[in-house]
């Protein structure tokens, strides 16, 4: 009996140790019963030992359920036991009852299997009779504000402006310097040059040596463009040896003591450049005195200039003075642009971008808007009416039918008025009902069939309208019908998305239909509308 009690205790000790190795699975929703659309948490739950090595399935089916989202496994530890959870959100958007499938947990190499959950979808049940239905709403037109992008590029090209011409300044007063230098004579330019350096007031060694560089410049660019001695390119004793041989050869009958002067000077002028000597400041103004002499003496000394040489040099000036006319030209029509560019940013700062864009481009409607309106009376009864331009009347084969119109579905702004008063014996009745409030609403709807016909007979396409109740300023109350179409125009690649208004006078004798169209981004006709709306005025009602 002991042995056999053993033996049991055993087997349920060994069954027990299986079990935990095993393991618990547990499968659960938060609700079997939820509308369509509704979410639905399932849940797996899986208790183990310490050392017990679960895993969870990595692509679980829960067709026909969409699953929305996969939480990550949740660890709590409950003394020796720790338990995994993992969550999964399933949705369905079909109604009726459904079963969430099996899933398998691999538990230590196990595989544990889940039940099925029944889930019942539900409809959302809606009242039509007390729940009120709506139109669509219209889309809310958001304008793109480009004013302080705009004003940014403005106030940055008034910048850059600014800066060129202050450096179209400077570049002009340079240029005329030196064209004026270019006209002068050597002779003259020389002894100018050499009356600037009079005046100048050395203190430094710098001083010194820029003042010997400018002094010897003036002597050397004189006798290479006077004398035609290369001398810029030569040292001191070469330019002495070259005036000493054209001496010798009678061409330049210069006195010795001037040679022996320059000779000096160029001297002098060495020291100072390279030894960096510095003189008294007297032996420097003798230095500028007796270059001065060197040039007097050089021009008296050149022989005569023959007539060619004559006509070469009055060449030469009338080149110089057609390219100062030429650049004077360039540089005016430069200022000139400068001056309409900094008018037109002007302009754009205190007006705005696109009215001064508009108005330089001659934008369609901007001169519709700006422009002499027009006050005149129409058809029969008289409706006043105004408009930019007066309308056309437009011969019609039926005598009843008074058309007035301007433009065409082609224009950037397009207006018709029709009167249609027929006579009492071609008058049909449009519905048989007795009831005044239908045959109005059926009189309006073979009015609005109308204007539908007449768009699509045109070529327009994705006509949508909206009707609504308008009261004028005057006070008469019209039915309005307004919406959008596209329209091929004329040069357009594509159809132009076009916004259109049709207001309707009706009567029991007839109507009076004023229908407006023009291209949905135009900024000025909407304005041309508004005031052409406010002006109606039906001068004798019937």
């Amino acid at each position: 009996m002991i042995k056999k009690a053993l033996i049991f205790f055993g087997v349920f000790l060994s069954f027990l140790s299986w079990a935990q190795q095993q393991g618990t699975l547990l499968v659960s929703v938060d609700s079997t019963s939820v509308k369509i659309g509704g979410q639905i948490n399932y849940l797996l739950q899986v208790k183990v030992d310490s050392t017990a090595k679960v895993v969870f399935p990595e692509q679980p089916l829960f067709a026909p359920f969409e699953l929305l989202e996969v939480s990550p496994v949740d660890t709590l530890r409950k003394q020796t036991h720790y338990l995994y959870t993992k969550k999964y959100a399933l949705i369905k958007f079909d109604s009726g009852d459904y079963y969430i499938p099996q899933q398998q947990v691999l538990i230590n190499g196990f595989s544990k299997i889940t039940d099925l959950i029944p889930i019942t979808v539900n409809n959302i049940e809606v009242d039509t009779l007390k729940q009120k239905l709506y139109d669509i709403k219209p889309l809310e037109l958001v304008e793109k504000n480009y004013e302080a992008l705009i004003a940014q590029i403005l106030w940055s090209l008034v910048f850059i402006l600014t800066l060129f011409g202050i450096f179209y300044t400077y570049l002009f007063q340079k240029r005329r310097k030196e064209l004026r230098e270019q006209e002068l004579p050597p002779f003259e330019k020389a002894i100018e040059e050499l009356k600037a350096l009079e005046k100048e007031n050395l203190s430094e060694q710098e001083e010194y040596k820029m003042y010997y560089s400018r002094l010897t410049d003036v002597v050397r660019r004189y006798l290479e463009e006077e004398a035609k001695i290369d001398a810029l390119e030569s040292t001191s004793e070469e330019l002495l040896t070259k005036l000493e041989m054209r001496k010798d050869s009678g061409t330049l009958d210069l006195d010795l003591n001037t040679l022996m002067s320059l000779r000096k000077v160029l001297q002098n002028a060495d020291l100072v450049k390279f030894a960096k000597s510095m003189p008294e400041y007297y032996i420097a103004s003798e230095d500028r005195k007796a270059v001065e002499m060197v040039v007097i003496e050089t021009k008296e000394a050149l022989p005569e200039p023959t007539e060619e040489e004559l006509l070469e040099k009055l060449a030469y000036r009338d080149y110089l003075a057609k390219k100062r006319r030429k650049e004077h030209l360039i540089w005016g029509l430069c200022g000139t642009i400068i001056i309409g560019l900094l008018v037109l940013v002007g302009s754009m700062i205190n007006y705005g971008y696109y009215p001064v864009r508009d108005t330089l481009l001659g934008y369609p409607t901007k001169g519709l808007y700006s422009g002499q309106w027009v006050i005149s009376h129409y058809g029969t009864p008289p409706l006043k009416i105004e408009t930019p331009e007066v309308l056309e009347r437009f011969i019609r084969d039926e005598k009843a039918i008074q058309q007035f119109g301007l433009g065409t579905f082609d224009s950037p702004f397009y207006i018709d008025l029709l009167f249609d008063f027929p006579s009492k014996k071609m008058q049909q009745p449009i519905t048989n009902s007795s009831d005044p409030k239908q045959a109005d609403l059926q009189k309006g709807q073979v009015l609005v069939n109308s204007i539908i016909s007449n768009f699509e007979s045109k070529g327009a396409v994705n006509i949508l309208m909206k009707n609504d109740a308008l009261e004028l300023p005057s006070g008469a109350p019209v039915a309005k019908v307004y919406g959008t179409l596209d329209y091929p125009k004329k040069g357009a690649s594509e159809r132009v998305r076009c916004s259109f208004n049709a207001l309707f006078f009706t009567f029991e004798e007839g109507s009076i239909i004023l229908t407006i169209m023009y291209e949905k981004e135009d900024r000025y006709a909407p304005q041309i509308e508004q005031r052409i709306i406010n002006s109606l005025e039906l001068i004798k009602e019937l």
